[in-house]
């Protein structure tokens, strides 16, 4: 298998481990919880328990009754860097017998030093009518493979083969200590023999990330040492030069290898979580081997949950049945489908959400079987980007096309509108002028079609005049209330000392009527109508997320409805002319694409944000004359120079809203860190013990768990903390009402930067 940048090289970790499951002690590691992580097959002959049953299993299953408390007292030497000598004790088989063993434990340490875990020895003394002799011949056994384990035959080169790390082993394989071999070439030091030219094994290093092979060596006493050597490119980071990790293996001695298998496990398990693409092993029956990082992030599972289990739990349907079958199919036909190739399918996350990924696969064929690698980006960034440039280019399409059609539609209508015209004058008779004025009746609707499809195509003529929105707004208030009838409760929120917007009145008006009808009709039963004007400045880099405006103070319209909301589907079309959730004859779809294409046809930009069964928020943006805004209008420029310097915690489930945010407020002067979701946020609460002052949170998330949940959990574990809410909706809801009350604030999406600093700084103070 290839070993990339950061990654992990799986096989040399199943080699060295697979030397583990060949010793005749049982060797045993686990976390300093007590939970098992390896467990090799003299252990299953021991203890009974095969590894599928103990590994991720706590180890106080095979606690005797004899011995209480004897683990605890163990894991807490090791916890202090202590390590266990060699004592007779006695465990509990699965079958209820006793084993008696000759136990070491010693500590794992990780590359700074620290310890992680323990390893153990235990060495099966027998029956106890075996012969002291015995007895005595398995304890010197014992003690070989004991030192074996604790003497690693590595070493760390530089790419010119200069050594940089020189293990105890090599120091007893070669005789050389670490002051004398440090700093040397390998090819000088052990006067090395190739099996072929060296400059080929270098190739096919830098080309695979590893190389194996047979080599000989000279020994500082003048012996001859003829070993296995395994070869691992670690190709480092941006400060980190690239370095080859060597394991040798002599020949008459294999076992040795095995003395320092945790410690190799460890320090490339550093570098298979370091990178940043998920990476994910399986073994020939699709059972996972290893879960990076990387995978747990993208995923939402901890690898214990994972490793030992089927990778088809990582799916949705039909792979999720059909992966079984794609494996047996493999082994039967060796067809080569996936192997080597990147491809776009999708994924399961533990929240049941799905999500499109790029899975590459590698095999690796072992001694003891064969491994599928699986190195998995996740796609939803780049999906909704280009799902977002599909919409654009239909509505703009879509546009062009009912333009054109209602300009040549006009036409056709001035002709009969003419005629008709000159008709009337010729008719006497009653009945035929009732016909004639149906027809004219007919030729008017279709006029008002025409320029209903000509606002949706930009195409209209406006005649466009300085307006004040908030008063525009209060003037039509009353009709409001007579048009949408009793069970409506409107409330207006209507921002003072606007700057003047350029738009034509009557097409406004219509506009904001179209908007006022739609949520009476999202609201059948009655509700709540929130009608809001304010001040909103889009900064030179905010421009893309409103659908390229240009940086500047534009007014806000923003009518509220708390009524059913829109599926996905509804709301990905909701602008598009004669589409309509109405049943026949309750409306054309024509309104809310006509208030699309008078808004940007007066240069401004539509926002729709609608959750399903918590209501709908429609905004306009409407360029305001820069000329008449008041010197007074803080700016996001002059809130940026201001310093915060608070720890703030920014939870928001769609990347792009949360990269904005995180830049928004290191621009003003704080500490970031950010959560994809509220299940997150919470882990990162728990384990960050400098704390966070104000808890920056979306309100509507996937993963099951709202802002407001979140907020409410946050309550009980910090009840100090400041909270502020954020969402699409221009009115907190119900349910995130009841925590506003202290140290908490609401900032409707979208906000700029200047009231997003105000909002912090009353928090803050």
């Amino acid at each position: 298998m290839a070993g990339g940048a950061g990654s992990l090289d799986p096989e040399a970790t199943l080699v060295l481990a697979s030397i583990v499951q060949s010793a005749d002690a049982a060797i045993i590691s686990k976390t300093l919880d007590g939970i098992v992580t390896t467990w090799n097959p003299s252990a299953e002959r021991i203890f009974g328990y095969s590894a599928a049953e103990m590994i991720g299993r706590p180890i106080g299953v095979l606690a005797a009754p004899e011995r209480p408390g004897e683990m605890e007292r163990i894991l807490e030497r090791i916890r202090h860097g202590e390590r266990v000598e060699q004592f007779e004790t006695v465990r509990r088989r699965k079958d209820g017998g006793i084993a008696q063993i000759l136990l070491t434990v010693s500590p794992i340490h990780d590359v700074e030093g620290r310890v992680v875990g323990a390893s153990k020895i235990a060495q099966d003394l027998g029956p106890l009518k075996e012969a002291q002799a015995q007895l005595r011949a398995k304890s010197r056994q014992l003690d070989e493979v004991t030192q074996l384990l604790d003497l690693s035959p590595a070493m760390v080169c530089a790419l010119d083969g200069r050594i940089l790390l020189w293990g105890r082993g090599m120091q007893l394989l070669y005789g050389w200590d670490g002051d004398q071999a440090i700093g040397r070439f390998t090819r000088d030091l052990l006067k090395t023999e190739y099996p072929v030219p060296l400059g080929e094994i270098e190739d096919e290093l830098m080309e695979t990330g590893e190389w194996q092979g047979e080599l000989t060596h000279i020994g500082r006493d003048g012996r001859e040492v003829v070993v296995i050597s395994h070869w691992a490119l670690h190709r480092g980071g941006a400060d980190e030069a690239p370095s080859v990790l060597k394991l040798d293996w002599d020949v008459t001695e294999g076992r040795r290898a095995r003395s320092m298998a945790a410690e190799r496990e460890a320090r490339l398990r550093s570098i298979f979580d370091a990178s940043p693409t998920a990476i994910i092993t399986i073994d020939p029956k699709g059972i996972v081997q290893s879960f990076s990082h990387a995978a747990e992030r993208l995923f939402g599972y901890a690898a214990i949950e994972v490793i030992g289990r089927n990778v088809k739990m990582l799916m949705p349907e039909p792979h999720h049945s059909l992966h079984d079958g794609y494996l047996d199919r493999y082994e039967r036909t060796r067809s080569p489908r996936i192997i080597g190739i990147g491809r776009e399918v999708e994924g399961r996350k533990k929240d049941g959400s799905t999500f499109p990924m790029d899975l590459a696969v590698g095999e690796v064929g072992l001694p003891e079987g064969r491994l599928f690698t699986g190195f998995i980006r996740d796609l939803s960034a780049r999906v909704r980007l280009e799902d977002e440039l599909r919409h654009s280019q239909k509505m703009e399409a879509i546009g062009q096309l009912t333009g054109g059609v209602a300009h040549d539609f006009n036409n056709l209508l001035t002709v009969i509108s003419g005629n008709l015209e000159l008709l009337e004058r010729r008719l006497d008779r009653p009945q035929d002028r009732e016909i004639l004025s149906e027809a004219q009746e007919a030729a008017q609707l279709g006029a008002e079609l025409s320029r209903r499809l000509l606002a949706f195509g930009r195409r209209q003529a406006l005649q466009p005049k300085a307006l004040d929105i908030s008063a525009l707004v209060g003037r039509m208030i009353e009709l409001f209330r007579r048009t949408l009838g009793e069970a409506i409760t409107i409330e207006a929120r209507l921002g003072t000392e606007l700057p003047p917007v350029l738009l034509d009145p009557g097409q406004i008006e219509s506009a904001l009527l179209n908007l006022a009808v739609n949520a009476r009709d999202a609201m059948p039963q009655g509700g709540r109508l929130v009608i809001e004007t304010s001040l909103f400045e889009i900064d030179e880099t905010g421009g893309a997320a409103y659908d390229g405006l240009q940086a500047g103070h534009y007014v806000t319209l923003a009518v509220t409805d708390n009524g059913a909301g829109m599926s996905e589907e509804t709301r990905r079309r909701a602008f598009e002319p004669f589409y309509t959730t109405k049943g026949p004859g309750s409306g054309s779809g024509l309104g809310l694409s006509m208030v699309y294409g008078f808004v940007k046809q007066s240069g401004g930009h539509v926002h729709l944000y609608s959750e399903l069964g918590l209501g709908t928020t429609i905004r306009l943006y409407l360029p305001a004359q820069e000329g008449a805004l008041s010197s007074a209008a803080p700016s996001a420029a002059a809130a940026a120079g201001r310093q915060g310097g608070a720890r703030i915690l920014v939870v928001e489930d769609d990347p792009r809203v949360r990269k904005v945010s995180v830049r928004r407020l290191e621009g003003l002067g704080h500490s970031v860190v950010e959560a994809g979701n509220a299940a997150e946020a919470l882990k990162m609460l728990e384990g960050d013990r400098a704390g966070f002052d104000l808890l920056f949170t979306d309100v509507v998330m996937e993963g099951g768990m709202s802002g407001v949940d979140l907020a409410h959990e946050v309550r009980r574990r910090f009840p100090d903390m400041k909270i502020l809410f954020t969402s699409g909706f221009a009115e907190p809801s119900e349910a995130a009402s009841g925590i506003l009350a202290g140290g908490a604030d609401w900032l409707g999406k979208p906000y700029s930067l200047a009231e997003l600093d105000g909002r912090l700084r009353e928090l803050l103070g």
